[in-house]
């Protein structure tokens, strides 16, 4: 779209369509390390102490059209394939590489990431301008203004965003660094879902509020349609500001999700009251572990609720520096539905554009991330139960951390070579374990 802008045949101030592609490729390479014991008595979500490798490859495509004043249609396919370090267990709150999917495969899979209809009604105010990019139309709106969007997308899409911290395809490699680790927002196990947005901006301030759909179970595809019943709701109160001339924002996020799910107290109680009510004896949907001494979610599915509240801070220091800052604490007593295994978070960070050292389009980020556990969760691991991502047959709790520094180089165009390094201190929350360090590479490229 820029070549077209550059000669005269497309105009970004005032779009009417759009396409925008992009395609990375991640490489993770996790070095051997030292475990007390791993995958205690059948116990099947223990990280492995051997080397792997991790990669992903995605390719998308991002299309708007206008439709009316107002109003646009968004469409964006992708690819991905994916090979995740020991199926993608053994990691709490820290997994290496955002991209990875549970129900992911080496077999490039397509399918279709968003498709939906978004309206913006005028209220007035100041006009600025709204940058052209992938899923937003260039334009020109009201410093006061409502929107509206409905359809298929990711809730991070339009919650809980930052600067510095959210696009982790040019940022941090982390899932801690993507949002909140407690975050369990509604999604189906590639992370997107259908549901309605409605966002209020009123100069300096927005509100948002969402309702979405959820996973008939727990990190799966399949999501359940009765909008209703079973859901994920959003609220989210947003303040930009200029400190020194410099912009800045702060958000405090809640959410409430009411889903079939299973609460740790429940599994251990159940098992306490009836021993044949066990891991391996499970006839719902479990992940399969094979301990018959152990306590299963499965057990003690049944209508719950679960609640979180964070905040996420983000300040420009100039020169191309930004700072971030995150905390989220989620109720802890509910599985695991659609993101991380973590019931209470925290990330730090810093990313600089490679100006300060004459390499403007260069990236550079550190950061630090913690996951914490709840005292019942912690049990229910102790005891020998998994929650879909970790679960070692035994448990010394502890935070799992990571601390993650990257550079990306800014190689032609619109593609960039990034290297990364990142220590994971406690891996499933457990310090028998551990510590891990994973190299990694992306490449990365829009069009």
């Amino acid at each position: 779209m820029n070549q077209l802008a550059r000669h005269g045949l497309h105009d970004q101030h005032d779009e009417r369509w759009s396409i925008y592609g992009q395609f990375t490729w991640i490489s993770s390479f996790k070095l051997p390390f030292q475990a007390q014991y791993s995958n205690l008595n059948g116990t099947p979500d223990s990280l492995r102490t051997d080397f792997e490798h991790s990669f992903t490859g995605t390719l998308s495509l991002y299309a708007g059209l206008r439709l009316w004043p107002g109003a646009e249609l968004y469409v964006a396919p992708e690819v991905i394939t994916s090979q995740p370090l020991s199926g993608l267990t053994g990691l709490g709150g820290t997994i290496q590489n955002f991209e990875l999917q549970k129900q992911g495969s080496v077999v490039p899979t397509p399918y279709l990431s968003r498709v939906y209809l978004r309206q913006t009604i005028r209220l007035g105010g100041a006009v600025t301008e709204r940058g052209a990019d992938a899923m937003q139309l260039g334009a020109h709106v009201d410093a006061r203004r409502v929107v509206i969007t409905v359809g298929n997308f990711s809730v991070l899409d339009l919650f809980d965003r930052n600067a510095y911290a959210g696009d982790l395809r040019r940022q941090f490699f982390n899932m801690a660094f993507l949002t909140h680790s407690a975050f369990d927002f509604a999604a189906d196990a590639r992370g997107y879902t259908w549901g309605a947005v409605v966002e209020l901006y009123f100069d300096r301030w927005a509100v948002r509020v969402g309702h979405a759909i959820v996973p008939v179970n727990p990190n799966q595809l399949a999501l359940d349609f009765r909008f209703w019943e079973h859901f994920g709701e959003q609220l989210e109160l947003e303040h930009s500001h200029s400190i020194g001339g410099l912009p800045g924002a702060v958000r405090v996020l809640a959410y409430r999700n009411q889903e079939v799910m299973g609460r740790f107290d429940d599994a251990l109680a159940a098992l306490a009251a009836n021993p044949a009510h066990n891991a391996a004896s499970c006839t719902a949907f479990s992940y399969g572990s094979p301990n018959a001494t152990a306590p299963d979610l499965c057990w003690a599915r049944r209508p719950n609720v679960k609640t979180g509240v964070g905040i996420n801070l983000e300040q420009s220091l100039g020169h191309g520096l930004g700072v971030f800052a995150r905390a989220m604490y989620s109720d802890g007593g509910s599985e695991v539905y659609s993101y991380t295994s973590a019931d209470r978070s925290f990330s730090v960070g810093a990313l600089a554009r490679g100006a300060l050292w004459h390499r403007p389009f260069d990236y550079a980020g550190i950061g630090f991330g913690a996951g914490f556990i709840s005292a019942s969760h912690a049990e229910y691991l102790r005891r020998g139960g998994v929650d879909g991502f970790v679960g070692d047959g035994n448990l010394t709790a502890a935070v799992e951390s990571a601390f993650e520094t990257f550079y990306g180089v800014h190689l032609a165009s619109s593609i960039w070579l990034s290297g990364d390094y990142q220590f994971i201190a406690n891996p499933g929350f457990n310090a028998a374990r551990g510590p891990v360090h994973v190299l990694g590479a992306r490449l990365h490229a829009e069009f």
